[in-house]
């Protein structure tokens, strides 16, 4: 019954910003890391974003350029990604995810619906 609902995604310019959220149930949110990954048409999902159970450490794809920033309110049980200097090659499906174990061991046990970002030039 775990359920991961993204919601924020849109049309946005290049240059522009965008903030995913993505609101989780069925499990003890505050004690597994989460992350964000992406996907366009035609390529495989990619690894975005991710962050501790606590919050203390994130890790980011090496094309994020200190362009987004991943966050988690574990009273509020929500996971977001601000998106700023959006780039056309941003263009893709995000999807959220609860890694089964930790970040580190790298198995993602669950994913939300996706929702779509589209960056135009």
């Amino acid at each position: 019954q775990v359920q991961l609902v993204e919601s924020g995604g849109g049309m946005v310019q290049a240059g522009g910003s965008l903030r995913l959220s993505c609101a989780a149930s069925g499990f003890l949110f505050m004690r597994y890391d989460m992350g964000w990954f992406r996907q366009a048409p035609g390529k495989e999902r990619e690894f975005v974003a991710a962050i501790k159970w606590s919050g203390a450490s994130t890790y980011y794809a090496d094309f994020v350029e200190d362009r987004f920033t991943i966050t988690r309110d574990n009273a509020k049980k929500t996971l977001s990604l601000q998106m700023n200097s959006l780039k056309p090659e941003d263009t893709a499906v995000y999807y959220c995810a609860r890694y089964r174990v930790s970040y580190s061991q790298g198995s993602v046990a669950d994913w939300g619906q996706g929702t779509q970002v589209t960056v135009s030039s």
